[in-house]
């Protein structure tokens, strides 16, 4: 009476399963986070360069707790924003924003716009960023006396957002801080 056994077989690092090696499978179903620039256009005001900068917040503005925003003229930064993205049911997942440049003194020409928008971590690093650049023939449409090599930006409009300056955001953290001592120091009293 022999019984037919098959002897069990235990895995060691030598006869690990082989599963799914050639999967096509992604590691994650959640899509990549992007910014994408959707827009930039110009249009002249007197002495003045309104532009219109329209992007999109891929998969959704829930992604997103900040976009920092750097804008160049001829390769050169004017401006640096932190936009902080607000999280509410009537916002969209669309934003246009729209700076406005003190064009006073700069010659008429051709001159190159660019706009970078992307995450920035504590450590530094860009994450989800996004470029586009625009030609711009600009003319004057008033005449200047001296003429300057790069606008001034003047304001920065939008909707679904916040744009934060680096004295209201010296603020923001000093508030955080002080409202973190206060929570350790309610924890501790219990």
């Amino acid at each position: 009476m022999t019984k037919n056994h098959k002897p069990s077989k235990q895995m060691t690092l030598d006869n690990l399963p082989n599963v799914a090696k050639e999967s096509n499978v992604p590691a994650s179903n959640t899509p990549e986070k992007r910014i994408v620039i959707t827009e930039i256009s110009t249009a002249t005001k007197e002495d003045e360069l309104a532009l219109k900068i329209a992007f999109k917040l891929i998969p959704s503005k829930t992604a997103f707790s900040k976009v920092q925003l750097d804008l160049f003229f001829n390769n050169q930064q004017i401006n640096s924003k932190t936009i902080r993205i607000i999280q509410g049911s009537l916002a969209k997942d669309d934003f246009e924003l729209t700076p406005t440049l003190d064009m006073r003194g700069i010659p008429g020409g051709i001159y190159a716009l660019k706009v970078e928008m992307y995450e920035l971590w504590p450590s530094g690093e860009k994450l989800s960023e996004a470029k586009k650049e625009v030609i711009l023939d600009y003319v004057p449409q008033t005449r200047e006396s001296k003429f300057v090599r790069v606008p001034i930006v003047k304001s920065v409009a939008g909707t679904g957002f916040s744009v934060i300056s680096e004295s209201e955001k010296d603020i923001y953290i000093e508030i955080e801080k002080t409202m973190k001592k206060e929570y350790i120091s309610n924890r501790d009293d219990w």
